[in-house]
Order: structure tokens, then sequence, then C-alpha cells
């Protein structure tokens, strides 16, 4: 990653400067420097936020770049250039440079390093980004962790399920348990009958690819315990109750919590956070076969409960009740889980707004706070109780889905809450993991959405 965005301080090439100016201080800058005024007006340039000119001029390099911050968060103050400036080495004009504090210039080493990603694993990208200078104050480390671990959930989302599939996700967690020093378990195929997660060998069962349970550990067993939980549905073809030709298009991303939260666990260990981290991830394909799971078919769960299989594309909530219950066992300090689990939550919010449900409003409003904080931006919904009605069934403790379609994203939560009674904090993110178009910092295709929030929010209650 830092190859990719960055030149180092030995650096010897030529640095083109870059003046960063908010839009309504850039009237004051062309003041100041009446030498580009005229080229400024001849080329029209009018100065909207996130744009950009190459000016001549007489900086060494013969040339600076005047660019115009974006007034959206911190971090994607430089975000609009390394893909937008001409290849090349470019640097902060040294009185910016030298203003900028720790975290502003830390920021903006982590917005230029998101918007140098590429997904290449097929095709090798069009061009190379632009590289720039460390920011003087920037903290490289940080940058490098968050960077590495938006790269790393990145590109297992983005990676097509032929490549990607229940064996392979495990494989990345059982690589960085190596990695981190970290406890690694897995439980695969028949296992997961003998060992009680039911729900997950149901759902994976259809599949010539085992269906399988990643269990990660670190840390010092007496630290305050917080575990995450990832839906890593390998690939969703809705089972029986199939989805449309265009309903699967995107389900190759139906993993992307179980690829943030591998993202987010990486970032935690290299942060050396005093906690005990424990990682679940049940990986699965939902595939169609004769031994497929059938509408009106009853699962026990591994909490006991019973459950009607009320829709089989309902199957992200059947694979992590399993995991839920096995981690609430633990009574955790913090419980989160991750999913791509509602289109429900996607409708209501839209594409760029992740859904949080969360009932410690202490809890809740410190995730929202560092979400607005990194420009990771999330809305919480309500765990309307009355709601748990819609998931009753004549012949099982519950259902797996509403027998209407109101308040999707709500029962969905409402489902997995009755697998949570431990935790002391327990928070569910029903997420859309995608940008449908690419911003500064945030490319069209796979996204690691919540994953610098919840680092933040981590950071912030165990440091």
């Amino acid at each position: 990653m830092l190859n990719v965005s960055f030149v180092g301080d030995g650096f010897q090439g030529v640095l083109t400067p870059i003046f960063l100016v908010d839009k309504v201080a850039l009237p004051g800058w062309i003041e100041q420097h009446p030498e580009h005024r005229d080229w400024i007006t001849v080329n029209g340039f009018s100065g909207e936020e996130g744009s950009f000119t190459i000016l001549p001029g007489s900086y060494g390099s013969g040339a600076c770049v005047l660019a115009v911050r974006s007034a959206e968060e911190r971090v994607w103050a430089l975000a609009a250039l390394p893909r937008a400036l001409p290849p090349g080495a470019y640097a902060l004009d040294p009185s910016l440079d030298a203003a900028l504090d720790v975290q502003s210039a830390t920021d903006a080493a982590l917005g230029w390093a998101l918007e140098s990603y590429a997904f290449t694993r097929y095709k090798a990208a069009k061009r190379e980004p632009a590289k720039i200078r460390w920011p003087i104050n920037a903290d490289r480390e940080e940058v490098s962790r968050l960077a590495d671990a938006m790269y790393m959930a990145r590109d297992l989302i983005n990676t097509p399920a032929e490549d990607m599939g229940p064996s392979e996700l495990v494989a990345v967690g059982e690589a960085l348990a190596v990695q981190s020093g970290a406890r690694v378990r897995v439980v695969r195929g028949q296992a997961l009958l003998h060992e009680n997660f039911p729900c997950i060998h149901a759902v994976g069962r259809a599949s010539h690819r085992q269906p399988a349970l990643l269990d990660l550990t670190w840390g010092h067993e007496h630290s305050p315990k917080v575990t995450l939980v990832g839906k890593g549905v390998c690939f969703d073809t809705g089972g029986l109750d199939i989805k449309s030709a265009e309903g699967m298009l995107d389900m190759k991303k139906d993993m992307a919590g179980a690829a943030i939260v591998l993202g987010l666990a990486q970032a935690l260990m290299s942060a050396r956070l005093p906690i005990r981290l424990r990682v679940l991830i049940p990986a699965v394909d939902n595939a169609i076969a004769g031994n497929s799971i059938r509408p009106s078919d009853i699962l026990r769960t591994r909490a006991g409960k019973t459950v009607e299989i009320g829709n089989t594309d309902a199957e992200g909530r059947l694979i992590l009740c399993d995991a839920l219950a096995e981690a609430d066992c633990e009574a955790p300090d913090l419980l989160i889980d991750c999913a791509t689990l509602t289109g429900a939550a996607r409708i209501a919010l839209g594409p760029e707004l992740q859904g949080m449900f969360c009932d410690d409003e202490v809890a809740a409003q410190a995730l929202l706070g560092a979400a607005s904080s990194v420009g990771d931006p999330m809305w919480r919904l309500p765990l309307w109780r009355p709601y748990r009605r819609f998931l009753d069934s004549n012949c099982a403790d519950l259902n797996n889905v509403s027998g209407g379609k109101f308040g999707g994203a709500i029962v969905a939560a409402l489902y997995l809450s009755e697998f949570v009674s431990d935790s002391k904090t327990w928070i569910h993110l029903d997420i859309a993991a995608s940008n449908v178009r690419g911003r500064p910092g945030r490319p069209e295709g796979g996204e690691a959405s919540c994953l610098r929030a919840l680092y933040a929010f981590i950071c912030e209650r165990y440091l």
C-alpha cells in the first residue's frame, strides 16, 4: 500500500507542490498569487469542491497544483486527487504541511491512500495513481494499518465466488491468525452437526463446497472481551426461494460482513489493543440441490430454539444465529455482528448510509460519534420490540421471516436479538458494502462499510 500511495523521505525526484484551499478562501488565495489570475480566468477554473487545476509557475518543477478542498469529512480532503492528477510525485505546500495537526495530516494521508486502491486480481489498473510525500505530521503506522485493512476487505468483497468460496474465506482468517499470533479453529462440514451448529450446516449443505465456522481468538484472556461476528455467505442463490438473475448479480458480496470483520480484526491486532478479541465467521454457499433446506422446514438452532423456514433467501440470519449464540455464551463486554442482511435497510437508507441497531444508549451514541468523525456514516434504527410478533410461528419458536413486507430490517434485527442475552453491549450492523458510484476515496465496487467507524469506536472504548 505504501509504495502505491506515497514517496518516502529519501525521494530524490521532482515534487510538484499542491496548494489546498477551501472554496470560500479561493478568491483570497488568487489575490495573494496574482501571477496565476489570468491562467485561472482563461481556463475557466470555477473552484468547485474537489476540483483542481495545474498552474504554470516558478516552483522548481515549473508547475503547481491548486486544489479546492472538499467540504465533506476531513478524511476526503485530498481524496479527489490521486487518480485525477497526472502520474508523478507531489507534496503539500510547506506552509500547509507544517500547519496540519497529527489528526488532520493522518486523515489526509489515509484519504489519499484509499483513493489509490484498485482491484487488480483479474485486470491491471488503467494507470498508476499519483503519489504524494508523506505529510509531516501524519501517523504513518495508523494510515498503513487502516489502509491495509480496507484494501484487504475490498479485495475480498470484489473477488467473485468462484475464487472466494467458504474454504478460501476461511483460509484468509487462518493466514491472519498466523500473521498476528492468534489462535484459530475451524469446524467444517459434518463436524458442524457434531458440534451443534445446525443452522450453519443446514444453509451450506446443498453446496459441493463445505460450510465452515472460523473461530479466531487473540489477546490476553483476562482483558475485556470483544467479539466480532461476520456473515460469510460466499454466494447466495436464494436457495429454493431462488433470486432473479438480476438479484444474483451482486451476491458475490454477500460475504462482505465477514470481509469487514476480518479487516477490522487485522487492524485491531496490529494496534495491539488491550482486548481479548474473538472473531466468528460462518462461511457457506446458499446453493440449490436435492438436500437444500425447504420452505416450512423447521430447524433447531444452537441455542435450542426452533425456527420455521419462511423463506430460504433469509439464510444470513440463520447462520448468524448459531454464531451469535456461541459468542453470547461467553458474555463478552462487546458483541458486534456485521452483515449484508436485508434489502430493506438499503431501501430505507440508500447505499451510502449503513443501518445500526443497538439498545445500549451510551454505546450507540459513541459509535455514531465515531462514524461521523471519520466520515464513515451510519444511521441508528430502532429495535422496536412490538414487531417481534411478526416472527411468530404456529409450529416453531419463531419464523425466520415476517409474513408481511413492512419493517424488514427491524424484523431481521429482532430475529438476531433472540440469540443474544448475556453480552453487555450488542451492536448489529446491516450494511450495503458497496459503492454504486465512485466518490473520492470510495471507488465503485466493494466497500468496507463501517470498518473505520468500528475501529475508531473500539479504540476509544478500550484505550
